[in-house]
């Protein structure tokens, strides 16, 4: 049986790992306070909030777990890395070897090839999850997140619904923290080019590469694909290897060749490399669409049966986070360039904003956690802290 010494430590113990509900009134909170609505309730987190549990979210996670902090990970999907899952074509394989693509703490396991697959990605993700015992809170949108100064905390507001597939919101909560690590990354929507004409009124298909799979269903149909970077690549020779003629809206240089044209990943090469792509024209940018087609800034027109906007990826931070000192709200991007970009003032944190893929955001992980743990320590090891602590559990 346990001493009332080990018992008084378990309650310490648990208080300060796991959220605890607020009660109203409590830390100056009331109805109008924070935008929870007078439906939500509140629960304090003794550790940060992290928002988004895809790559970055898990890292942060994990060493902040093995620096022995406790921490609340807020998903809006129906489980983890659902950008990887959900919308990324069936042939992706990560462009960098996968030396450059481990997370902190976690290897990828015996005979993973050099560039592992998408679902390869995915399963190492799901067993990095499961290692750390990280518990995302799935089905969990973020609709607003601000810093409280009266009481030093941040709150974030989240709309829950019940299969984590953005359908009718169950049950409405505000979390209180004293840190907020923002991980929704530099691909949380799908970006579409602006000022392209005439595209309601278009028949065939137009469609993001986020809903691309595989290229079979546009067997020996003509697609015009828009972007040259490492998704517009990859989809113009999928496209290619499953019989349709394809073509490419080029307007800059290609930015990344996959690696079963040159065996290796190679950075900023020219647009005359195109010719080891086996697609069928090279078109300037779109000037609007037709009823069938598209016309090009050069005037001439062109029937296609599908558009294919490579064009990226952005972010959404602007939408639900206010505050626009560490983050730009004009792109949801950082303000400061990496290695500059991970933290910024009252306890928040920015990962996997580098730029620089997953070796950011192992990067951006590793300092976050540390200065984070730092804190911890200081603040649970200070005798007034623990006192505070303890009478606000009672």
């Amino acid at each position: 049986m346990p001493t009332s010494r080990e018992q008084a430590q378990a309650e310490h113990d648990h208080h300060h790992h796991h959220p605890t509900i607020l009660h109203r009134g409590g830390l100056g909170l009331g109805d109008d306070a924070g935008g929870g609505g007078s439906g939500s309730r509140q629960v304090w987190v003794p550790g940060p909030v992290i928002v988004g549990a895809g790559p970055s979210g898990l890292a942060t996670a994990a060493c902040l777990k093995a620096r022995g902090v406790p921490s609340l990970v807020l998903e809006k999907d129906s489980c983890v890395a659902a950008s990887w899952r959900h919308r990324t074509y069936e042939r992706l394989r990560l462009h960098l070897p996968r030396c450059f693509c481990e997370l902190p703490l976690a290897p990828f396991p015996p005979g993973t090839p050099p560039y592992p697959t998408r679902d390869q990605f995915i399963a190492y993700l799901d067993d990095y999850a499961r290692a750390f015992g990280i518990e995302p809170r799935l089905g969990a949108r973020v609709r607003r997140a601000a810093y409280d100064a009266a009481i030093g905390f941040w709150r974030v507001t989240v709309d829950e619904d019940a299969g984590g597939d953005g359908g009718a919101t169950v049950a409405s909560t505000e979390f209180l923290s004293r840190w907020l690590v923002v991980a929704t990354g530099e691909n949380a929507e799908p970006a579409w080019p602006e000022g392209v004409e005439g595209m309601d009124g278009y028949r065939g298909v137009a469609m993001h590469t986020s809903s691309y799979k595989k290229g079979d269903e546009f067997r020996g149909k003509n697609v015009l694909v828009v972007g040259c970077g490492n998704s517009g690549m990859e989809v113009s020779l999928d496209l290619c290897n499953n019989g349709a003629k394809a073509s490419m809206v080029v307007r800059d240089k290609i930015h990344v060749l996959p690696r079963e044209i040159l065996g290796i990943s190679t950075f900023g090469l020219s647009v005359f490399l195109l010719r080891w792509l086996p697609i069928r024209q090279v078109v300037p940018a779109i000037q609007r669409f037709t009823e069938n087609g598209v016309e090009f800034i050069d005037g001439h027109r062109e029937d296609f049966d599908a558009v294919i906007f490579a064009t990226g990826y952005k972010s959404n931070v602007p939408s639900w986070l206010k505050e626009e000192e560490l983050f730009s709200h004009f792109d949801g991007f950082p303000r400061k360039p990496f290695p500059h970009s991970w933290r910024g003032k009252n306890g928040l944190y920015a990962a996997g904003f580098t730029k620089k893929g997953l070796m950011g955001t192992s990067y951006d992980a590793l300092r976050i956690a540390g200065d984070i743990a730092d804190q911890w320590t200081e603040t649970f090891a200070s005798p007034t802290a623990t006192n505070r602590s303890s009478d606000h559990g009672a």
